[in-house]
């Protein structure tokens, strides 16, 4: 064990007396969180995932939910209340909107709330406002038909009228109860003005109530909340790639030859080169947790979960530098490669781009990247407030990734001519 500290302890000085080094491992990052931080403080949105809860079951309510299938900005799911509040928890989807009991029941007129609830994901602003636009919309859609455009009802008035002529209920006082409501609605609809219920009309006023989906500790308090695990993410891409690049440096010396000679065991040195680099990408994010929350206010609400999150996220990255360093004999090379590679998990991962930015068949390929297991992982952590069964997921892909990684570069290092 001595042995194994003893080189991990080399590695970190080599790598603290190199300045452009420690400036990719520490300076970008920081430069990337405070960037994207600022872009996003307004957040965005193209393609929205909705996941809709009907309490009501109404026709209207049916119509309503119809509608939104519809519509080419959304993409619906219908569940219940209770999984479509854990969904956009989880970061499954987008938002939910919950249909209430006594949707298909409501009176018309100003000064009214829309019998709808949404709970959306506070990372996504932008998509928030957009669905609740929809809503709106969908609504007025839904209502203004009677009134906007009332010649399909009158067309079923006049034939209840004629069926009421001809056949009857077999009560003459309900058959007259009937035929006076008949009228007075045909009456109704020949008179209603459609303009007092057009976009300038009194349901105007109306507005969707949101309701919250997280704790209320556990509300993004801005958007460095958000973007503090992707840059995180994008310290610990930079720590893999240094250590990948120092154990290629050290095979084309003649150092690992050099090391190899020594009573050392092959498996001391490879566990030696991983511990530095473990520490290293552990000691970046406390590095980098520690300035947000002390200068930009970052939440921390549990930090047994955030270290639980960060020690699964290294390990993982540990395993994807051991892979990198075989990928080919030079410095030039092991770094052409690695940062493809690792660049392409960041695109793919949210690290870039938000999730919810990207379009569908992006989205549907993101969960082969590590990267998106990470942030999910960190944000589960620092604001979702998941629970260490939702979290459980993305730390074992983490770990596998970084097992299956560190075996595999192993293997391959071990039948390679040093």
């Amino acid at each position: 064990m001595r042995a194994i500290l003893f080189l991990a302890t080399k590695d970190l000085r080599l790598l603290w007396r190199d300045r452009m080094g420690m400036f990719w491992v520490f300076g970008f990052p920081l430069l990337m969180v405070l960037l994207f931080g600022s872009l996003y403080s307004g957040g965005g949105a193209q393609n929205i995932d909705v996941a809709v809860a009907d309490d009501d079951g109404s026709a209207r309510a049916k119509e309503f939910i119809h509608k939104l299938h519809q519509t080419k900005a959304l993409s619906v799911q219908t569940m219940s209340l209770k999984d479509a509040t854990e969904k956009v928890r989880s970061g499954k989807v987008d938002a939910f909107v919950h249909v209430l009991p006594g949707f298909g029941k409501v009176k018309l007129g100003g000064g009214q709330s829309i019998p709808l609830e949404m709970g959306a994901d506070p990372s996504k602003s932008a998509a928030t406002s957009m669905l609740q636009g929809i809503l709106v919309q969908k609504w007025f859609e839904s209502i203004q038909d009677i009134f906007t455009k009332p010649g399909s009802m009158k067309k079923l008035v006049k034939s209840s009228l004629d069926n009421l002529a001809v056949s009857g209920t077999g009560d003459a006082q309900q058959d007259m109860v009937l035929k006076t409501f008949l009228g007075n609605t045909m009456d109704f609809l020949d008179k209603v003005d459609t303009k007092t219920y057009g976009s300038s009309g009194p349901l105007a006023k109306m507005q969707i109530k949101t309701v919250s989906v997280l704790q209320e500790r556990a509300q993004p308090r801005s958007s460095f909340d958000i973007t503090f695990p992707s840059g995180i993410l994008w310290a610990l891409i930079a720590c893999a790639t240094a250590f990948a690049i120092s154990l290629v440096s050290e095979r084309t010396s003649g150092t690992l030859t050099r090391i190899m000679l020594s009573p050392l065991r092959f498996w001391q040195i490879l566990a030696g080169k991983g511990l530095a680099c473990f520490i290293a990408c552990v000691s970046t994010s406390a590095v980098l947790l520690f300035i947000g929350v002390t200068l930009l206010k970052v939440q921390l609400p549990d930090p047994i979960k955030a270290s639980v999150a960060v020690v699964a996220v290294s390990l993982g990255f540990v395993g994807i530098m051991m892979f990198i360093s075989v990928l080919g004999k030079t410095e030039r090379s092991v770094s052409g490669a690695g940062w493809a590679i690792l660049l392409v998990m960041a695109m793919f991962g949210g690290c870039m781009m938000p999730l919810a930015f990207m379009p569908s068949w992006m989205q549907s390929i993101s969960s082969l990247s590590p990267v998106k297991w990470g942030i999910l992982a960190l944000e589960g952590a620092v604001w979702r407030d998941f629970t260490y069964q939702q979290m459980l997921p993305s730390i074992l892909v983490l770990l596998g990734v970084g097992i299956v990684s560190f075996v595999l570069g192993t293997w391959i290092l071990s039948r390679t001519k040093l």
